[in-house]
């Protein structure tokens, strides 16, 4: 991270959380204005930057960068532009609970909409659309909080092999489900007909 964060972690401190983790034990919090502790991640106007100008900024976790950054629709940084991919994926608990949801970005360098397709991957998590946090704050005295405001961004670089193998086991990238994958290779929507609910 930044020089601006000093952060006594013990030595051999990995970050590798899970999508649920990501959720529940961040994202959650953040958008609830809870205390996190260790307090690792990093806001960040995320948009302005490049991927490749993430190290120093945001939260390293292996090949992995993490950071808060607040929802936009405007995702374009000098060089070019984050265009979603494929549709939104559910976050579930183990117990079948709905707590968050996935998208997949893909940075595109150039403008919009002929820029050229990077091997940069953003996933973007946020805190699923419900009443219930409203009540929840005004029950406590404070005022509503909006938590589809806050986004949670874990971005990484694909390596250069074929699109049939984001990650191996050896190189710490994200586990990606056959799911993840289908979304990642899609160029775009309009070529698709059918999209199962």
């Amino acid at each position: 991270m930044g020089d601006d964060h000093n952060i006594n972690l013990p030595p051999g401190f990995q970050f590798h959380p899970t999508d649920e983790e990501l959720i529940v034990h961040f994202l959650y919090r953040k958008a609830k204005l809870l205390p996190c502790h260790p307090d690792v991640i990093p806001d960040l106007d995320c948009y302005p930057l490049d991927p490749w100008e993430l190290n120093g900024k945001a939260l390293a976790g292996g090949n992995q960068w993490y950071y808060f950054s607040r929802s936009t629709l405007n995702r374009v940084s000098a060089n070019g532009y984050w265009k979603p991919v494929g549709a939104d994926e559910p976050i579930v608990t183990s117990t079948c609970k709905k707590v968050g949801m996935k998208n997949y970005l893909v940075f595109y360098i150039g403008e919009a909409p002929t820029g050229i397709k990077s091997n940069w991957i953003m996933q973007e998590y946020r805190l699923p659309d419900s009443g219930s946090s409203s009540r929840s704050s005004k029950k406590r005295g404070q005022s509503k909080i909006d938590s589809s405001t806050w986004v949670l961004c874990r971005v990484y670089e694909m390596n250069g092999g074929s699109q049939g193998s984001f990650c191996d086991e050896d190189d710490n990238g994200p586990e990606l489900s056959s799911l993840d994958e289908v979304f990642l290779s899609l160029d775009d929507l309009d070529e698709i007909s059918y999209l199962p609910n």
